[in-house]
Order: C-alpha cells, then structure tokens, then sequence
C-alpha cells in the first residue's frame, strides 16, 4: 500500500505564510502528477496547484502568483508554499499522487488526509 501524510498546516493572520508538505510511503515504483487541492466547509475540493513529472506548474487563478508547488522526487515529496495568505484561503488541504505500485499494471490517485489551514483577518 501507498501512504501519503501532510504537515505544516495551522492558524495564521492575513498577509502570513505557511509551508505544507506532503510525504509518501510504501511500495512505490514511480509517481507522476503531485497536486495540492483545498475544501471549505460546504463547498467542493478544488484544484489548487498541480506539478507534473517533469517539473511542469499549473495554478488555479485564486493562488497564482502567491503560492508555489515544488517536489522532491529522490523523497517522494511535495511542498506549497503559501505567501500572501487570505481569509477565503482558509480551508482543509489535501495532497494527491499519481502513484504507481511496484508490480501494478497503471498508477492510481492516492490522497493524503488533510491538514487544516486558518487565515485569519
């Protein structure tokens, strides 16, 4: 199996900044997309930043420019680095990987368990 776990999510005032990772484990052969997504209570999980194998970025319109998604693939990790934060950036963050088993046919998507970010005004 393939365990993804975040970290560094918290309360921080408007105009701070905050660090996520994410970490995967197990029986991993190759891991190809590396996305953050967020959901606020009530709404759906959105997209917030992708990255590809390669190093290829995409941003969703609302963080572009203030956040960064960055990975370490020797590690199997990602990061988010979040500056100019928001109140409406408030939400529960969830990494997900493209990750293919050693002895899998295809990757599948595994996600990560949340962490709770709070930007406050």
């Amino acid at each position: 199996q393939v365990q993804l776990v975040e970290s560094g999510g918290g309360l921080v005032q408007a105009g701070g900044s905050l660090r996520l990772s994410c970490a995967a484990s197990g029986s991993i052969f190759s891991i190809n997309s590396m996305a953050w997504y967020r959901q606020a209570p009530g709404l759906e999980r959105d997209l917030v930043a992708s990255m590809t194998s390669g190093g290829t970025p995409t941003y969703a319109d609302s963080v572009s420019g203030r956040f960064t998604i960055s990975r370490d693939n020797g590690k199997n990790l990602v990061y988010l680095q979040m500056n100019s934060l928001k109140p409406e950036d408030t939400a529960v963050y969830f990494c997900k990987m493209v990750v293919r088993q050693r002895f899998a046919l295809s990757p599948r998507d595994y996600w990560g368990q949340g962490t709770q970010v709070t930007v406050s005004s």
